[in-house]
């Protein structure tokens, strides 16, 4: 960062909390709730409470860095965006080069953390994580719809990163566990796309609710990847990881999920997006929440 970059930030009163916001800290901590959980779920016997302070400290670098590198690339975008533009980037309160030094900085310090101080398969997972989130999924929000599956794939390696900071290796129940924050993450951010459709428009994002604005293609979408949720939610009591209490309360969340999921493609307006939205929030942590208490080993 250079004396320029330095006096730019440092005329800001408090850049401290522009950085933090840089993080988007709510994501953050969600993804690091995640790799917490499937620290939990890969752990056997009594917690290593050392490595799991360091995978968390390490998945949170890498997540708050990946944010950082997004706004910087899309801080001409967010300008535009009714939702984004008071981002510190938008808003002109840190400088496009401290913003970038920030996320580069402390990507690659995670990754490197993560390597040394837990192992390189969930270094490897980090680096997947931030090169796809950055490089693949960032600028195809600008060309394609397809954006949003590109984009659940690094949404959904976190809790697998916490699986293989414990197990050193990716077994059948980690890619389980990505395929439900694979699948789920559809519906949840197709509904938010719902929601925010004219200002996605505004900003120049090739979502599908942009593309298709009677909404016919991403309610398919979102009734489609809640009966696939639904269904690979049960495998984790067939394959032995939890009990019976499990299986059946993923059942009944799946399906209360799925009926969200058909308000939205019935009704076609803001409020059912609102419900699945709301819906997708409950559904995720009660699903995790029964998987930890009835997991059988």
């Amino acid at each position: 960062m250079g004396p320029k970059t330095m006096r730019a930030t440092l005329n800001h009163p408090k850049p401290f909390f522009d950085y933090f916001a840089l993080t988007k800290p709510r994501v953050t901590l969600m993804v690091v709730l995640t790799a917490l959980f499937g620290f939990y779920l890969g752990a056997q016997g009594e917690m290593d409470f050392i490595l799991l302070f360091h995978t968390l400290l390490g998945t949170a670098l890498v997540a708050g860095g990946t944010s950082a590198l997004n706004q910087y690339f899309e801080r001409d975008l967010d300008a535009k965006m009714l939702r984004t533009r008071h981002r510190p980037l938008p808003a002109r309160r840190l400088t496009p080069g401290a913003a970038l030094a920030f996320g580069v900085s402390i990507s690659v310090l995670g990754i490197v953390y993560l390597i040394m101080l837990v192992n390189a398969l969930t270094g490897l997972l980090a680096a997947i994580t931030l090169i796809s989130y950055v490089f693949l999924y960032t600028p195809l929000k600008q060309k394609s719809s397809l954006s949003t599956i590109i984009g659940a794939i690094p949404g959904a390696l976190p809790p697998m990163g916490g699986w293989t900071a414990v197990r050193n290796e990716i077994g059948v129940e980690a890619w389980i566990l990505f395929a439900i924050l694979f699948l789920w993450q559809l519906p949840h951010f197709l509904a938010i796309a719902w929601i925010y459709r004219d200002d996605y428009a505004r900003g120049g994002f090739r979502m599908l609710t942009v593309i298709d604005p009677e909404g016919g293609s991403a309610g398919r979408q979102i009734i489609a990847n809640c009966i696939a949720l639904l269904s690979v939610s049960l495998l984790p009591t067939l394959i032995g990881l939890t009990g019976i209490v499990y299986f059946v309360t993923a059942l009944l969340l799946g399906l209360a999920f799925l009926s969200a999921g058909i308000g939205v493609i019935v009704s076609r307006n803001v409020a059912a997006a609102q419900r699945l939205m709301r819906a997708s929030l409950v559904y995720l942590p009660a699903l995790l929440g029964v998987m930890a208490w009835d997991k059988t080993f």
